[in-house]
């Protein structure tokens, strides 16, 4: 079925009476190449829906469970997409474990890390997973060690592209999410920076590969972002329990491979 994504825009994202099988068509549009069909409208309104409280626990666990299963989708706007939709139903306080393992299996070895594609319009699959990663790290259930060593393993992941459209400061948000948990050790709190110190050992200072600039600015945006404290919902700033611990062993973790200190 097609809908009038326009008409149900312009009535202020009303619900038509057939909920189910807009939900279904708008899930399926959210696999187009077409980035106006998939972003401007099918996004927007499910979003929209998810945020206003308009799905019921069925069909958000539902459509989450459909959604974690597109992170193994052949097509990537559809992987990078379910993120998105995934973050919307988590911050509604629905999780699930196996959503977390779907995740964590796909962010990290993604390697189309494109931002912004001339005919597939965003993709973004560093920032939208990112999106996600925070959210899960600041659920109640979800586990912010482990979410923490997701954020390495994306910054260490092997990859000749530098990131360019923000992905770097999205994730830095999102690992001071995971940060701000007051249930953290300060063991917990920094050792989830070892992957990317072995990373920066021995690389050079001067035009380093694209994988340790991303890093690099990733672990720079964390740093500001802990010092200063994440903005969260609300406008509430919470701050980090080890704040300056964090703020030591990354400024050491950095100062491997950035040049202008001793």
């Amino acid at each position: 079925m097609t809908y009038d994504y326009e008409t149900i825009m312009n009535a202020g994202y009303a619900v038509p009476d057939d909920l189910p099988g807009a939900v279904a068509a708008m899930s399926a549009d959210l696999r187009s190449p077409d980035p106006g069909l998939r972003d401007g409208k099918a996004y927007a309104v499910l979003a929209t829906w998810i945020g206003r409280g308009v799905l019921d626990a069925p069909a958000m666990a539902a459509l989450g469970d459909e959604m974690a299963g597109r992170f193994a989708d052949p097509e990537i706007q559809a992987r990078t997409f379910a993120p998105l939709i995934l973050d919307c139903v988590v911050s509604q306080g629905v999780l699930r474990p196996e959503w977390t393992a779907a995740f964590a299996a796909w962010f990290a070895a993604e390697e189309d890390l494109r931002g912004k594609d001339p005919e597939l319009g965003w993709l973004h699959a560093v920032a939208h997973g990112a999106d996600l990663l925070g959210t899960i790290a600041g659920h109640p259930e979800g586990d912010p060690v482990a979410m923490l060593e997701l954020g390495a393993a994306r910054l260490v992941a092997p990859t000749e592209f530098v990131w360019r459209d923000m992905e770097d400061e999205r994730l830095s948000l999102a690992l001071t999410r995971a940060l701000v948990r007051p249930e953290l050790s300060e063991a917990q709190a920094t050792a989830w920076l070892a992957p990317v110190a072995a990373l920066f050992a021995g690389r050079e200072r001067i035009r380093p590969m694209p994988v340790v600039s991303n890093a690099m600015r990733t672990l720079r945006g964390v740093y500001v972002t802990v010092d200063r404290g994440p903005m969260g919902a609300g406008g509430e700033v919470p701050r980090v329990p080890h704040r300056a611990v964090v703020l030591d062993a990354l400024a050491d973790t950095m100062g491997v491979v950035w040049p202008f200190t001793g």
